[in-house]
């Protein structure tokens, strides 16, 4: 059975979907924004705080599915201009520690509200053993 994902720690869906979907235990993470969960600001500033954002929020979803970021298998990320691809890398690389899932780096002419930055993301929930 699908299961669907829902955190107030982590930006609530504007449309017809949902933060993540969870079949047996795969996590499909939908694209992230950076919007702040809490203030829903719209964080417009540098490549680096709207890749912050976009990764926490992120990492929340996948904390409500039973998942982390060291269980990510893939993600792909979405950016304005292929020359953001440097500090998002380097942000990337530090949220990410010596884990490095498979990725997609996909630019695109133009984001939801202007953002520089969209992620999705693949994992596997956290087994107790």
């Amino acid at each position: 059975m699908i299961q669907f994902v829902e955190t107030p720690n982590a930006p609530l869906p504007a449309g017809h979907y949902t933060q993540a979907t969870v079949w047996n235990d795969l996590i499909f993470v939908s694209g992230q924004l950076p919007i702040h969960p809490v203030t829903k600001e719209k964080i417009t500033g540098s490549i680096e705080d709207q890749s912050r954002q976009v990764l926490e929020n992120v990492k929340a979803v996948l904390e409500a599915a039973g998942s982390d970021l060291n269980h990510v298998l893939k993600t792909t990320v979405y950016i304005a201009d292929i020359g953001l691809w440097e500090p998002v890398n380097a942000l990337y690389a530090s949220f990410f520690g010596e884990h490095k899932p498979a990725r997609a780096v996909v630019p695109t002419n133009k984001l939801h509200y202007g953002f520089l930055i969209e992620i999705e993301a693949v994992a596997v929930r956290k087994t107790n053993s």
